[in-house]
C-alpha cells in the first residue's frame, strides 16, 4: 500500500515538472496567473491561514469522536480478520 502511494507521488511529481517545464518554455509563470486570477500571494496566505484557523478545530472534534470508535472497532473485530 505504502508502495503504490509513493510510486503516484513520483508520477504525480515527474507530471508536474513536466507541465512546469512546458509552461515556463512558453512565458506563463504561477506570479502571471496568480495576477491575472487577481489573488495576491498575500491574500492567497490569509486564505490558507483562515482555512486551517477553521478546519483544526473541527478536525480536533472529529477526532474526539472517530478514534475512540475506530479503536473499539479494531479491538473487537473477529481474530483473524485483516483489513488490507
Amino acid at each position: 500500500m505504502v508502495h503504490a502511494l509513493l510510486r503516484t507521488i513520483l508520477k504525480i511529481t515527474v507530471a508536474s515538472l513536466l507541465v512546469g517545464t512546458v509552461l515556463s518554455h512558453f512565458g506563463i509563470t504561477a506570479d502571471r496567473i496568480m495576477q491575472e486570477a487577481g489573488v495576491s500571494p498575500q491574500r492567497l496566505a490569509e486564505l490558507a491561514e483562515r482555512a486551517l484557523t477553521w478546519a483544526l478545530p473541527n478536525l480536533s472534534l472529529g477526532l474526539l469522536i472517530i478514534l475512540p470508535m475506530w479503536f473499539l472497532a479494531y479491538l473487537f473485530r473477529p481474530p483473524g480478520a485483516r483489513s488490507d
